[in-house]
């Protein structure tokens, strides 16, 4: 059974919604951030940057920075900027995109259901970035930011979403990203029909925000250990539930600074033990799992896995982000820790092969893989098995905005 909780959500007023929800503050250029933060006063930027324009700043991830957040969201709220929900709801958000629509629930998930790997992880988080976002959490008091969870398709989930976004959206908005957001508030009658469908559902993944759940589940235990009164909103975090049919996978791309003093001939004889290796005429993606591309010198190729490195009944194993790290990063590279090694870099499939081929170009890279997408079905084995995706396995979408729907932690 999986419990979805109806909440009160701080949220935008009608008027001001489209000024304030934001995409993640990590997510933009220094430059972009400064200038929206500079033109825009109701952007919820300004609750997480809350000392932008002033003299001094506080330390990054301190209390003293973490209570000014605190402050600038008590004027957000006291100057009508934001607005709470007199009764709870369910709300229903659709996001489109390139005339995809990405339509789902914004609910509370439970903690109790994550503890007891109901909800299902695939990455490992890092304890130390666990306790800096349950120390925010416990000085601030919200999440602002949903989790993505995905479900297993359900067709009677999918008739009421259909029923209930025929209606006209509370909020219906465009952001100069291009992409069209619209969220309705589920009525009593509807908030129990929707919970009573997703009682049906045996599990849910993670597909996005496994720090912010495990922070949740983190503060429920901080102030109980602590003899902190217990808030009954402590027992849920804030998510956007999707069906997993409806999400899109995108690949991560490697970018490598170095051939590890490798001329280019030594690399692609050490590349051919465990590859088929066809030179390409122009830039492509790979078409077919077990297959890559490599852009080298600003040269392509086509990779083609040899039977042997692939382990078909291993469900990380069989993966290529780990293929091409255990073939090719670690033992020819000499890149040995993917998260700590400034050798190597990241991008994701929604930019363009174009920008990849680029970078190496122009001399900042020496060689760039691309990667043929994960699958839903692979991320589930992975969680299923209780064992961890390689980092920067996955690019997924929706991303979802903050400060659209803002649950109240201590509530």
């Amino acid at each position: 059974m999986t419990k979805i909780a109806p909440f009160k959500a701080l949220r935008p007023v009608r008027d001001k919604v489209q000024l304030v929800a934001t995409r993640p503050y990590y997510s933009y250029k220094k430059n972009v951030l400064h200038a929206k933060l500079e033109s825009n006063p109701f952007t919820f930027l300004h609750i997480i940057n809350p000392e932008f324009g002033s003299a001094s700043n506080t330390l990054p991830n301190t209390k003293e920075r973490f209570d000014h957040v605190s402050e600038k969201y008590n004027e957000f709220l006291e100057e009508g900027i934001l607005i709470q929900d007199s009764v709870p709801h369910i709300y229903v958000y659709r996001q489109t995109k390139d005339g995809h629509a990405f339509t789902g629930i914004i609910a509370g998930a439970s903690v109790e259901e994550y503890e007891n790997d109901l909800i299902k992880k695939h990455e490992a988080t890092l304890t130390s970035r666990e306790a800096m976002f349950t120390n925010y959490l416990d000085i601030v008091g919200y999440n602002a930011e949903p989790v993505l969870l995905s479900y297993p398709h359900d067709q009677g989930i999918d008739n009421l979403l259909i029923k209930y976004t025929s209606t006209r959206p509370e909020y219906e908005f465009t952001t100069t990203d291009t992409i069209k957001h619209e969220l309705w508030l589920l009525t009593e009658e509807e908030t129990l029909k929707m919970t009573h469908a997703f009682e049906a559902l045996t599990a849910t993944y993670i597909a996005d925000g496994h720090h912010r759940s495990a922070s949740s589940s983190g503060l429920k235990k901080f102030r109980s250990s602590n003899g902190k009164i217990p808030f009954p909103n402590e027992d849920y975090f804030l998510a956007f539930f999707i069906d997993e049919n409806k999400m899109k996978i995108l690949e991560f791309n490697r970018l490598v600074r170095t051939l590890n003093n490798h001329s280019t001939s030594d690399f692609l004889a050490l590349l051919s033990n465990n590859f088929i290796i066809e030179g390409l005429k122009a830039a492509c993606k790979p078409s077919h799992e077990h297959q890559l591309t490599m852009c080298l010198e600003g040269n392509w190729y086509l990779l083609e896995c040899k039977p042997e490195i692939i382990d078909p009944n291993h469900p990380v194993n069989c993966l290529d982000a780990e293929i091409l790290t255990q073939s090719v990063l670690k033992p020819i590279l000499g890149i040995s820790d993917l998260k700590t090694d400034d050798n190597i870099d990241f991008i994701s499939g929604a930019e363009s092969i174009e920008k990849i081929e680029r970078q190496i170009t122009e001399g900042k890279f020496k060689v760039g893989f691309i990667l043929f997408p994960i699958t839903m079905a692979q991320v589930k084995k992975v969680a299923d098995h209780k064992m961890i995706m390689p980092p920067k396995s996955t690019w997924v979408e929706p991303k979802l905005r903050s400060g659209l729907t803002i649950y109240n932690i201590n509530e």
